[in-house]
């Protein structure tokens, strides 16, 4: 079974409830019709205005039956929310009266539905950016504990059955933190680790890579990653993990054996790579998509306290479905 059938399996053995914040747009009416036809979901809701979300909805020929739609300047939990954002933000200058206006941004308002258990997970992303979606995740709904650092990760599929598991790895961060420090780093590398779990269903080993392996060379980046290794060490994550390697090292157990004889991941498949910065990661995810015809599904945002997911300007509705999919498959 692939990683989408495997998803979506999952989605819908769990059921949960997604909100789609993005109401007014399209391709996102035309996935809750297919979240809720796949039954990947107990409950699919759409935030905008009813009547022109009906209006798109009749002009596309969707039916709206069993997809709920709320417009959150009418809604009965708008007090009830405003006060909840006010309580989040009062630390930084938020005002109860201005906690009223900017809590009518669907992408809040969908978090705070997320915050508030009034619903199990939040995709975005068609129509708002990446950082738009980020920061109304990070200013209500938060980072998981112990995790400082909103990241994201990649599933790369249909590799060779020899790497990975099944030929399946998680490749992270390639999307999302364009230069982390070693902390970052680190807390990048215990998310990716708990994607691995939830994604491929194994157990992490985790390669910190670099263009140096155990010293080989000498420079700032190369102190990035051996850093994060140490800070990692002292947190002791309950997993196998090794850096700084190379590429090669991390894959080919003999090239493992003659440059890091003593590496902990020895005997071990890695199936989680972690790039040290975005530059590393973007290129190196692409290359393997575009030359090796591996499948990359995601980016998927790691390191929130409840399950949400970004999507890109430019996704179909099967890539909208797919990451529902993903993001209702995280939820507890």
């Amino acid at each position: 079974m692939d990683f989408v059938s495997i998803m979506k399996e999952k989605a819908a053995s769990s059921l949960k409830r997604l909100v789609l914040p993005e109401g007014t747009e399209e391709r996102t009416i035309r996935a809750a019709r297919v979240l809720i036809d796949e039954k990947l979901a107990s409950s699919v809701t759409l935030l905008g205005k009813v009547a022109e979300v009906q209006e798109i909805a009749m002009k596309e020929g969707i039916n709206l039956d069993g997809i709920d739609i709320i417009h959150p300047g009418i809604d009965t939990h708008l007090d009830k929310y405003a006060g909840a954002y006010f309580e989040l933000r009062k630390n930084k200058g938020m005002t109860l009266d201005q906690a009223k206006i900017d809590i009518l941004d669907t992408l809040r308002w969908g978090a705070m539905m997320v915050h508030q258990n009034d619903a199990d997970a939040m995709v975005a992303g068609a129509v708002n950016t990446t950082g738009d979606v980020l920061r109304a995740g990070l200013s209500i709904i938060g980072t998981a504990p112990g995790i400082k650092t909103a990241s994201s990760c990649f599933v790369m599929a249909g590799l060779d059955n020899h790497y990975g598991k099944d030929g399946t790895m998680i490749f992270s961060d390639c999307a999302v933190v364009p230069d982390p420090h070693p902390e970052q780093l680190a807390d990048i590398t215990e998310c990716a680790a708990q994607s691995c779990r939830e994604f491929l269903a194994a157990e992490p080993v985790a390669a910190l890579l670099s263009f140096s392996t155990k010293g080989s060379a000498k420079h700032d980046h190369v102190t990035k990653v051996q850093s994060t290794v140490e800070i990692l060490e002292k947190r002791n994550p309950g997993f196998a993990f090794d850096g700084e390697l190379q590429a090669d090292s991390a894959l080919i157990s003999s090239v493992l054996d003659k440059k890091a004889p003593g590496s902990p991941l020895r005997g071990k498949t890695v199936n989680v790579m972690i790039f040290p910065d975005l530059n590393a990661g973007n290129i190196g995810y692409k290359l393997v998509q575009r030359l090796g015809k591996a499948q990359a599904y995601g980016p998927f945002l790691q390191g929130f306290a409840k399950p949400i997911s970004d999507l890109s300007r430019g996704a179909s509705v099967d890539d909208i479905v797919t990451t529902c999919a993903v993001t209702l498959a995280r939820a507890k």
